[in-house]
């Protein structure tokens, strides 16, 4: 499946990213920083950082970007993003958009369905197309970053591929909303617990 494909795409380059000495890691993550708030290939200089070992069915075939392209550059730059300034990984495995979101709302003690950071995750939600969906996204991504939350970047590549077609897009967008308002049964024990007490 090409949704897949594009995760371990992803998946893979953020491992080489991990990997590179301290000084060229900072170099190439501000490079693919310079990519946000533009089209995939219109910066030449980052066509190596998400071209590079992309499978040649997933090329452009009319100069328009594929789904594939924007998947991967889209969670690339914002990796890049999230990354600046931050000393541990904020790629981390089974990290949702809605519960790195959710966890976001928690640490601003906001409420969970009138705060401005739900504000901007619904309007991320009803984006439509893609140079919108980049500009929420980067929002939401900036946020995260100001309070060290982790994101799985080669789920949320493989969820924005699948967002672009019209017959995954509203599993892709309820699957958001579930993990936003998902309730870990551990911490609904601890509020029960709580309120006996009192």
């Amino acid at each position: 499946m090409i949704a897949q494909q594009v995760a371990d795409m992803v998946s893979r380059q953020i491992h080489r990213l991990q990997t590179l000495p301290e000084h060229p890691r900072k170099g190439a993550l501000a490079n693919l920083r310079r990519g946000i708030g533009h089209r995939p290939g219109e910066l030449p200089e980052l066509w190596g950082s998400f071209l590079q070992d992309m499978p040649q069915e997933f090329y452009s075939r009319n100069g328009e970007p594929t789904a594939a392209e924007w998947a991967v550059y889209l969670a690339l730059t914002l990796y890049a993003l999230h990354q600046q300034g931050q000393e541990q990984t904020m790629h981390v495995s089974e990290v949702g958009l809605g519960q790195a979101v959710r966890r976001l709302t928690e640490r601003k003690k906001e409420n969970i369905q009138e705060g401005s950071t739900y504000r901007r995750f619904s309007t991320l939600i009803t984006a439509g197309n893609m140079e919108e969906i980049a500009h929420h996204l980067r929002g939401l991504i900036q946020l995260l970053r100001s309070k060290s939350l982790p994101l799985d970047y080669s789920k949320l590549a493989r969820e924005l591929y699948l967002l672009q077609f019209t017959d995954s897009a509203p599993r892709i967008k309820l699957q958001w909303g579930q993990e936003y308002f998902y309730q870990p049964q551990d911490d609904i024990d601890e509020w029960e617990k709580e309120d006996s007490n009192e």
